[in-house]
């Protein structure tokens, strides 16, 4: 602080004057001057204030653009009663870090203080949200002493979503997917085709042939819902987005050590804290326009009730790789749970061999041709017979072949190919358009919503005028 040199330099001066001019009271000034810095100083080195700190974020999964809400709660004792400065440290792209003053307490004298501050993720990632670093200072405001006070906690953004319009996905099956059977073990008997009467069965569906065969009252099998399925494959070719570009994603706190204290540095002013170093993503943007659009078909249809697989262009889970995956090796979701952890997987999906992570996948899949056999076969054998969403990038006409024969596996198909220029895919829309895909290209300036709504629209859509 500056009031510690200043008083380092009193000290010096009078120490100079006193020798020069033989007084004794400039002496005494001078011992003073210069003994108070150190010794603040010392103070604080042994100063052992047992801090600790809970951070509650809400909500504990956002999505990009979104408000996060974090409550700081923080219980210590400041050296001699003094003020500090507290900092929550926070990634670069979150633009500010909030600054607090310490005590807070929630009620007066209490051992306790809070703090709330709100933050916006700009984009998708997991960011780590802390540490929380405090700077104390003497009584006196003459020196000062900086420790970080935890390890602090994690974010998981999901990459934001948007509502589509329910489109006919499939033939015989209503606008939330469901499809009706019956439950028949042989159809061709009839008594595959009854149950036993229960108390409450209407007279109506008595059926009255197997009711005398067998002596006992029979009744007609209901009809039953079967789960809808469906399929997404998303297309992760690190060549088909562009040019990948590393977004800084996350902060790490200095150094490893445990959660608790942990000193940074004390004197008297000046330098302020390192610069943490960050994690990065590696995408592009029209990778992120295709995972946004992911995010939204998977939302879509799994709160139409359907049961989903979600796979990779090389038929691999399409979660293998992602670092924010609740189980990277699941491929099948329905329900609430599956929405919550298909967006969890998104988080921190990244484009094929963009780094380490990514490494296993990426060499199991480097003998199979993208869209080729290996995808083909499992959405044949897995019995995914509902409609079939792909969402790929640039397709050259091989890919583009392989990819238009999956459709045969599959009740009905569809396609966004992410693309600068509707020109560039012309030929892979028209090539998956002849095979029965419902196809479009999504462009910078169209929007998700208009591209998902005219899948179902027109045949041509898509192709420059």
């Amino acid at each position: 602080m500056l009031r510690g040199w200043l008083l380092l330099a009193a000290g010096a001066l009078a120490l100079l004057l006193a020798l020069v001019l033989g007084r004794r009271d400039l002496l005494m000034l001078a011992i003073f001057c210069l003994a108070l810095p150190g010794a603040a100083c010392a103070g604080l080195l042994w100063f052992k204030p047992g801090f600790s700190v809970k951070r509650h974020i809400s909500p504990g999964m956002a999505r990009a653009g979104s408000a996060v809400s974090v409550v700081l709660e923080v219980r210590g004792q400041a050296p001699g009663g003094a003020r500090a400065r507290l900092t929550e440290e926070l990634p670069y792209s979150f633009y500010t870090a909030p600054v607090f003053s310490f005590p807070n307490p929630i009620v007066p004298r209490g051992p306790v203080s809070r703090y709330h501050y709100e933050v916006v993720p700009p984009r998708r990632g997991v960011f780590a949200v802390g540490p929380l670093r405090a700077e104390f200072s003497d009584p006196f405001g003459v020196a000062f002493l900086k420790r970080i006070l935890d390890d602090g906690g994690q974010l998981t953004v999901a990459p934001a979503a948007v509502e589509l319009a329910s489109i006919s996905l499939s033939d015989g099956r209503g606008q939330d997917g469901s499809r009706t059977t019956k439950e028949l073990a042989h159809a061709s008997h009839d008594d595959a085709m009854t149950r036993e009467y229960r108390s409450g069965d209407p007279l109506r569906r008595v059926h009255w042939p197997v009711t005398a065969r067998q002596g006992k009252l029979m009744v007609r099998a209901e009809e039953s819902v079967t789960a809808p399925e469906a399929a997404v494959v998303l297309d992760r070719r690190h060549h088909a987005f562009g040019d990948s570009h590393p977004f800084n994603q996350r902060t790490v706190p200095e150094g490893s050590g445990h959660a608790g204290e942990r000193n940074a540095s004390a004197g008297l002013g000046g330098a302020g804290f390192k610069k943490p170093t960050s994690s990065e993503l590696h995408t592009t943007p029209t990778f992120e326009k295709a995972v946004s659009a992911v995010a939204s078909i998977t939302a879509h249809l799994l709160e139409r009730g359907y049961s989903l697989r979600v796979l990779d262009h090389g038929g691999n889970p399409g979660f293998e790789s992602s670092a924010s995956a609740i189980t990277p090796a699941v491929e099948d979701f329905s329900g609430s749970q599956g929405i919550f952890d298909v967006a969890a997987a998104l988080a921190a999906l990244e484009l094929e061999g963009a780094s380490g992570a990514i490494a296993g996948a990426a060499a199991s899949e480097s003998d199979s041709a993208p869209f080729g056999n290996t995808l083909a076969y499992k959405l044949h054998h897995g019995r995914r017979r509902g409609p079939l969403v792909a969402v790929t990038g640039l397709l050259d006409d091989a890919a583009a072949l392989r990819l238009a024969s999956i459709a045969e596996s599959t009740q009905s198909a569809y396609a966004l190919v992410l693309c600068q220029d509707v020109r560039e895919v012309a030929s892979a829309l028209e090539t998956l358009r002849g095979a029965g895909w419902h196809a479009g290209a999504l462009t910078p300036s169209a929007s998700l919503e208009e591209v998902w709504l005219q899948l179902d629209r027109s045949a041509t859509f898509g192709l420059a005028p």
